[in-house]
């Protein structure tokens, strides 16, 4: 079930925004807020796979240790381990230690704490060059759609643009409206950031598509959330 993260009225001001950036310009602007890009389960079993490791390395370097702290736990006087039973508690330290990180991950700051940087802006360009490929790419006459999207667990933002866009405007210039997005995302208020980058990419938009008088609008103005 989606969390809305915007209230209605946020809803209309950034498709306010929209409205107004198109009506300067060929462009199409589709605004995407996701709660995450990715589930990053594999990560997570990564991070639990390498404690079960570090747990069995430990067990080898100093089995007397471990072993001798089993005894004094169960109350065993000087047991005569035998390697069955070493097996079954190099598993059963490995099973636990794997199944107890897996847990801990379910509270999810830890989880996107752990998840390494690199690895969350790969998947967010990713998902956001999917969501573009749906929902923009070549869906406009001249090519001209354009998607600003924003992953918030990931605190990660992506502007992504059909070909029209991209043969005339270069990457980089989009930094202006990162630049102008981000410190209102950091400060809690979304749809303003939303509405700063929608202006910025307007006026980019404007200056390179000017609109024609017989210009449609082809894609919707409003804000997804998925």
């Amino acid at each position: 079930m989606t969390v809305t993260m915007l209230s209605e009225a946020d809803h209309d001001r950034v498709s306010a925004a929209v409205s107004a950036a198109e009506a300067r310009s060929a462009g199409e602007i589709v605004t995407i807020v996701t709660d995450r890009s990715d589930g990053y389960w594999d990560v997570a079993l990564a991070w639990a796979a390498v404690i079960a490791a570090t747990a069995l390395l430990a067990l080898s370097l100093a089995p007397a240790f471990y072993l001798g702290l089993i005894d004094r736990m169960t109350g065993a006087w000087a047991n005569e381990w035998t390697h069955g039973e070493i097996f079954a508690v190099a598993l059963g330290v490995a099973t636990l230690k794997f199944l107890g990180m897996l847990v801990i991950q379910l509270w999810q700051p830890l989880k996107f704490w752990l998840i390494p940087s690199p690895v969350k802006s790969r998947r967010v360009l990713a998902r956001a060059i999917t969501c573009f490929k749906v929902g923009a790419e070549r869906r406009t006459h001249g090519r001209t759609g354009i998607l600003i999207y924003l992953s918030m667990r990931e605190h990660r933002a992506e502007i992504v643009a059909d070909a029209a866009i991209t043969s005339k405007v270069a990457p980089e210039v989009w930094g202006e409206a990162m630049a102008a997005m981000l410190p209102e995302i950091k400060a809690g208020r979304i749809a303003d950031g939303m509405i700063a980058a929608i202006g910025r990419v307007g006026a980019v938009l404007a200056e390179h598509f000017p609109r024609a008088e017989d210009d449609t609008n082809e894609l919707p103005d409003r804000l997804i959330e998925v």
